[in-house]
C-alpha cells in the first residue's frame, strides 16, 4: 500500500474510494485500484468531485444528469466518464462522511454479512465490508446498472432511415 498521496486521479482502474480518517484527524480516503492501494489526503467526496470536473462537470452536475436520464435523486449513481466505463455509486448519502464510492464495472458479487453489513467482492479478488444492508447495496448496484444502460443507449444511439430525432433543430 502506498501512503500519503496528496493528489490522485480517478481512472478506469479505480475500484473503490473509501473514507479513511488520517492521523491528523482529518478526512482522507483509501483508494483501491485494480492492482494498488493508496491513502489520499482528500475526502472521497472531494476526489469524486475533482474527477467529475476533469471530465467537464461536477459531482452536482453528474447527479443532476442522472436525475435527467432516469429520475434517480437520492444516492444517485454517476457517470464520471461514460466513454471509459467509469460509473460509480455511493453507499450512503454523498454528504455522509462515511460514504464509500464503488466502481460498478469492478464488482464481481456482493453478499450479506449481517443485517447492516455487506461484503463487496471485486473482480481482482479483493473485497471490502460496507456498513449498509444487503438490500440497500443491491438496490445501488441495480440502479447503477439501469442508469448505465440508459445512458449508454443514448450515447450509442444509431441513426436509422426515417428516424426524425435530432439533438438540436437546424435553423
Amino acid at each position: 500500500m502506498n501512503f500519503d498521496k496528496t493528489e490522485y486521479e480517478i481512472s478506469p482502474f479505480t475500484v473503490a474510494v473509501i473514507p479513511e480518517w488520517l492521523e491528523n484527524g482529518e478526512a482522507g480516503a483509501r483508494v483501491l485500484e485494480k492492482n494498488n492501494e493508496y491513502v489520499i489526503t482528500q475526502s472521497p467526496r472531494k476526489l469524486i468531485d475533482q474527477a467529475c470536473k476533469f471530465f467537464g462537470s461536477s459531482l452536482k452536475g453528474r447527479q443532476e444528469g442522472t436525475k435527467g436520464v432516469c429520475g434517480i435523486t437520492h444516492k444517485a449513481p454517476i457517470a464520471i466518464d461514460p466513454h471509459s466505463g467509469m460509473f460509480f455509486f455511493p453507499t450512503t448519502s454523498p454528504h455522509n462522511s462515511n460514504c464509500t464510492w464503488i466502481a460498478h464495472s469492478h464488482i464481481s458479487h456482493i453478499r450479506p454479512i449481517s443485517q447492516n453489513e455487506t461484503e463487496v467482492h471485486f473482480k481482482n479478488g479483493e473485497s471490502i465490508k460496507i456498513p449498509v444492508s444487503y438490500g440497500s447495496m443491491m438496490n445501488q448496484v441495480q440502479r447503477t446498472a439501469q442508469f448505465r444502460y440508459k445512458l449508454t443507449e443514448r450515447i450509442q444511439y444509431k441513426w436509422t432511415p426515417g428516424n426524425e430525432k435530432v439533438a438540436e433543430p437546424f435553423v
